[in-house]
């Protein structure tokens, strides 16, 4: 009895959907006609990297009217470089050729801002002020002597560290 019931309502699910499909249906030159329109519209891709009226950013090559500023020997100068300096991205995790081996692409060594004249301006007055450690416990000298540099402190504008007499 179940398998009757399930027989009639496959068949009735049957015949609705080829007469849903059936009202849609368009004939073979209807198909062409449509095809044709949206090609001349630049609706239809041609592979996965193509670019389309709906999807200008899809391809990857450069345009057929595009002019390049470089030439071959820059372009490929810059690529050299850029391979030495390991700014190359390898594989598809997006990482470059200095990040998966750091060893072999030193990173480059950034300026600090000041002139040698006032690192060491600077150097002199942390000796000065007892900011720099000189043991092995690693406490500066201000840490360890306060009495000694609190007098310089404050005459340096720095009445937080002046001893209270």
């Amino acid at each position: 009895m179940n398998t009757a019931r399930l027989l009639a309502l496959t068949f009735a699910l049957a015949s609705a959907f080829g007469a849903a499909q059936a009202q849609d249906s368009l004939s073979h030159d209807q198909v062409r006609a449509e095809t044709h329109a949206a090609r001349l519209a630049g609706e239809i891709s041609h592979g996965d990297l193509d670019a389309t009226a709906r999807n200008p950013q899809g391809d990857v090559r450069p345009a057929a009217d595009g002019v390049s500023t470089l030439t071959r020997a820059q372009v490929k100068a810059e690529l050299a470089a850029a391979v030495k300096a390991g700014d190359v991205q390898i594989g598809d995790s997006g990482r470059t050729l200095a990040e998966s081996d750091p060893a072999h692409y030193p990173r480059a060594a950034q300026a600090s801002g000041l002139t040698r004249s006032e690192v060491r301006a600077e150097t002199l007055q942390a000796i000065r002020d007892g900011d720099i450690p000189t043991s092995e416990t690693g406490l500066t000298p201000a840490q360890q002597f306060p009495q000694r540099y609190a007098a310089a402190r404050v005459r340096d504008g720095e009445p937080r560290y002046a001893m209270a007499n």
